[in-house]
């Protein structure tokens, strides 16, 4: 019998990064093998099947009827009842409106009375918060009132915490 060495079994090493009496197949079946166990271990890959040369085929069978002009029908009628956005930018008309708009009062008097902060108690005052932001929050409002959103959100947060600080002083009695 010829003599192994270290790491080799009757002509074959067990680890593969010491070969010396292996060909280049035993060493491509080994890590075809050692990647089979590897896949085993995995869970399985979600996914959904999908045949391109099918879909090819119906898209050139003919069945399918795509054209030009129909398309661009139906872009321009979807264009034609496009209504625009709060991002769309304002015409005069919209603008003149804008300006003549009823805004909601900035001045620290106007806001306690609308949060309602001369009857609220200390356990209210975070609820006071949460729903004036659910109103009032910049994000909420379109873009061209978000500054003064964000002035009122500033005011009202310094009113809340303000009232909470007295509410904090105050005895209990």
């Amino acid at each position: 019998m010829a003599s192994l060495l270290p790491g080799t079994t009757a002509g074959r090493e067990t680890d593969i990064g010491t070969r010396a009496n292996s060909d280049f197949a035993l060493l491509l079946n080994d890590l075809l093998s050692e990647r089979q166990e590897e896949d085993e271990h995995r869970p399985p890959r979600v996914g959904i099947p999908f045949d391109y040369l099918s879909v090819a085929d119906e898209l050139h069978s003919g069945r399918i009827k795509v054209s030009d002009s129909v398309a661009g029908a139906e872009y321009r009628e979807s264009a034609e009842s496009f209504e625009p956005g709060l991002d769309a930018v304002p015409g005069e008309a919209d603008i003149a409106a804008l300006a003549t708009e009823d805004l909601a009062p900035v001045e620290p008097e106007a806001l306690a009375r609308e949060l309602g902060l001369g009857t609220a108690t200390s356990a209210d005052l975070g609820k006071l918060r949460r729903n004036f932001a659910l109103k009032n929050h910049p994000d909420r409002v379109a873009p061209h009132l978000r500054q003064r959103a964000l002035a009122r959100m500033q005011m009202a947060n310094r009113l809340i915490d303000e009232a909470k600080r007295r509410a904090i002083g105050k005895p209990k009695g």
